[in-house]
């Protein structure tokens, strides 16, 4: 395409970034705790530490790895939601120059067991709410050391009263029994006991395993080195710096991190880069509570706010949402799932500002392309790709295709992954001849360099931003024993953009949807098991007996069969 994107960037986004300024993530964040030591870094529940906490917090953790044997490559599985021990523990990992597993604390113990199998971590760090999920698997794993952890432990005073209500009053903490496993408190006593040794760490030391379904459905672990990571943060910090730009003048940055930063969009877009600017991260544990959310954003004049479709809806329909203060913000940011024009029209209205969608995923770490910030309205495009990016429409033989014809959009640039943990066959599938990632997803480019996504290659299925792959629901569906085949596709939903329809055809007459729902939902995080459930007496099928899923996604519903 010539990189036409260019001719069409806002004022003063370079064409490049220098992907050689820093050589790992440690460099970035031993920087800024120098730079910003004295303000504040990450917030949580109304407990804030400062850059400086945070240096002394994540040696001490990585001191601590380093006494229990961990080495340079040892994966670190962290499985919590937002708070404050994430961030510590994350820059601790790196900074002893182990690799970060990132785990969805709502995973099933299936789900689990197969990451922490596949990625080998030997150590993680669990909150107590998701310990009896591990308890079920860790004699399947190679965990050698399993440390426990609160929502409230870090919060000071007001931490124990969190505990305790939701120990005894909520009934949060399932009991659980993992022999062997210390507190996270004890760890960094003994960490304090001892010192962190400057591991060497460069570009092509891996950084994340950050898991994704990829295209296919099985889980795996992307590849994520420090230079990936530096390299789109300063892709980000490029793009955005028009926005930051736009007057008032703000003195340091306040980023709402209601996505959980396990997820690669908050990690990069939230995480990653407050750090790097010293901006302050607005830890949101529970985004679900948006009553709860709505008092917390009232507390702040927030600058910036990354988020899917969903959360922006939910805030929108909250009766107090007109009481926040958006006289500060700079940029709303979506990502993760498609943002609908009824949601992006009514956002603006109420604050002033526009949602400016972008797009990536985990391989590209993840973001890839992003809409201007001085547009005045939601375009329904994902933008222009990124500094140092190329975006290639390409045919299935991977030639590629002139401005205005549908093709996968494939990509390449220093944020791209250097490859599947221990799939070679998959990088191969995933990769082409000339070094562009292929996405699995349809899309178009403009005249003007602007990407617009028109369908999925596969079948992957957005729930409110998180990924579902029908091949592994319907895996587990076909496990229950009572069906002869079955079919899962995404459907339109109000509230989370799209869900899963689960067609299938009984074997036992006797199957219902109650029991296949209850099944799945023992064996897959809530987000993944369909919504609605259908029975038929056969399903759609190619010539040589292929399910056609796309003719299940257009025609109409029908009665469920006797």
């Amino acid at each position: 395409m010539d990189r036409i994107w260019l001719k069409h960037y806002p004022p003063g986004v370079p064409a490049e970034i220098d992907v050689n300024e820093y050589a790992s993530v440690r460099e970035v964040f031993e920087e800024s705790c120098r730079k910003f030591a004295t303000r504040p870094a990450f917030s949580c529940m109304g407990r804030t530490i400062t850059f400086a906490d945070l240096d002394a917090l994540s040696s001490t953790f990585g001191a601590w790895l380093q006494s229990i044997g961990c080495a340079k490559g040892t994966r670190v599985a962290l499985m919590m939601p937002n708070i404050l021990q994430y961030p510590v523990c994350v820059f601790g990992t790196l900074r002893a120059g182990c690799t970060v597993v990132n785990v969805n604390p709502l995973y099933t113990a299936r789900e689990l067991e197969h990451q922490l199998a596949d990625s080998g971590a030997e150590i993680i760090v669990v909150v107590e709410n998701f310990a009896r999920t591990l308890q079920e698997v860790v004699a399947k794993t190679k965990l050698r050391q399993t440390v426990v952890t609160s929502i409230g432990e870090m919060l000071a005073v007001k931490g124990r009263i969190v505990d305790l209500v939701l120990r005894r009053v909520k009934k949060a903490v399932p009991r659980f029994s993992l022999p062997g496993a210390i507190r996270f408190t004890d760890a960094m006593k003994q960490g304090r006991k001892v010192s962190l040794s400057r591991v060497p760490i460069g570009h092509d030391d891996l950084a994340f395993l950050q898991y994704t379904g990829g295209t296919t459905g099985i889980a795996k672990g992307a590849m994520l080195l420090h230079r990936n990571l530096v390299a789109n943060v300063s892709q980000v910090e490029a793009w955005n710096q028009p926005m930051v730009d736009i007057p008032p003048k703000i003195e340091r940055m306040i980023i709402v991190t209601a996505l959980p930063l396990y997820h690669i969009f908050a990690l990069t877009a939230c995480f990653l880069f407050s750090m790097r600017v010293g901006g302050m991260c607005i830890l949101i544990p529970n985004p679900r509570d948006i009553p709860g959310l709505v008092k917390e954003l009232s507390r702040y004049k927030v600058n910036i706010f990354p988020a899917v479709n969903t959360l922006y809806n939910a805030l929108l329909n909250n009766p107090n949402f007109g009481k926040i203060d958006w006289s500060m913000l700079k940029c709303t940011i979506g990502g993760g799932m498609a943002v609908q024009k009824p949601v992006a029209d009514a956002w603006v209205k109420a604050t002033g500002r526009p949602i400016i969608e972008g797009y990536g995923l985990s391989e590209t770490s993840p973001v890839l392309t992003c809409n201007r910030g001085d547009i005045s309205e939601w375009t329904g495009t994902i933008g222009l790709p990124l500094p140092s990016t190329e975006i290639s429409i390409r045919d299935d033989t991977g030639r590629e295709l002139p401005i205005g014809e549908q093709g996968e959009i494939c990509a390449r640039g220093p944020q791209v992954m250097a490859g599947y943990w221990k799939r070679p066959d998959e990088t191969a599938k995933a990769m082409t001849e000339d070094g562009f990632f292929r996405t699995g997803d349809v899309g178009m480019m403009d005249e003007q360099g602007r990407v617009r996504i028109v369908d999925r290659k596969k079948d992957m299925i957005s729930v409110s931003g998180f990924k579902v792959f029908p091949n592994e629901v319907e895996e587990v569906a076909m496990s229950h024993g009572g069906l002869l085949e079955c079919a899962v596709v995404g459907v339109p939903d109000k509230h989370s953009g799209e869900v899963g329809k689960l067609y299938a055809v009984r074997k036992k007459p006797d199957v219902t949807a109650d029991d296949l729902r209850a099944f799945l939902a023992a064996r897959l995080a809530s987000y993944k098991v369909p919504k609605q459930i259908e029975f038929r007496d056969e399903l759609p099928k190619t010539n040589v007996g292929k399910i056609l899923r796309r003719a299940l996604r257009d025609e109409p519903s029908q009665p469920a069969a006797n």
